[in-house]
């Protein structure tokens, strides 16, 4: 699996612990920056890069950090094909990618400790969409058709 990961200076405590339970994982990391702390740094500069692999298919699904993980998730929805919520839970983590085929993940360092968060990335890692049901196909297709529409 190909993760694009990017964090800026408010998600940065977060990078290392992430990366390695990624690395435990066994996915591909596209790492993405911040590589260094600054406190100059703006989310959608770090978003964007991530965003646009998970919308071209360059990788399976994106992980982004940031202060509150709602500038990263606002940013990352602006792209085609991105399904991306701020989750701050397990459930939401799993449900997310098993009801709505979320495809990105956005946490905020502020919100929550680094042993919660590297759990709810593994939970929404190991999630796959729910293919059985007909009512989360005829969801999804409802809402890549408002995409469309609205391009």
């Amino acid at each position: 699996m190909n993760i694009a990961f990017g964090t800026d200076h408010g998600g940065f405590s977060l990078k290392n612990s992430i990366i390695e339970k990624l690395n435990e994982l066994n996915v591909n990391i596209m790492d993405m920056g911040s590589y260094t702390i600054d406190n100059e740094d703006d989310y959608p500069d770090i978003v964007e890069p991530v965003a646009k692999a998970v919308s071209s298919g360059k990788a399976d699904r994106g992980i982004l950090l940031c202060g509150s993980g709602i500038g990263a998730s606002i940013t990352a929805n602006k792209f085609p094909r991105v399904r991306a919520s701020v989750c701050h839970d397990f459930y939401s983590a799993q449900q997310g990618v098993e009801h709505d085929d979320m495809n990105i993940i956005c946490i905020g360092a502020r919100v929550i400790n680094e042993e919660k968060a590297v759990k709810i990335i593994e939970l929404f890692l190991s999630a796959k969409f729910n293919l059985k049901e007909e009512k989360y196909k005829r969801r999804l297709n409802k809402l890549i058709n408002i995409e469309k529409k609205y391009k």
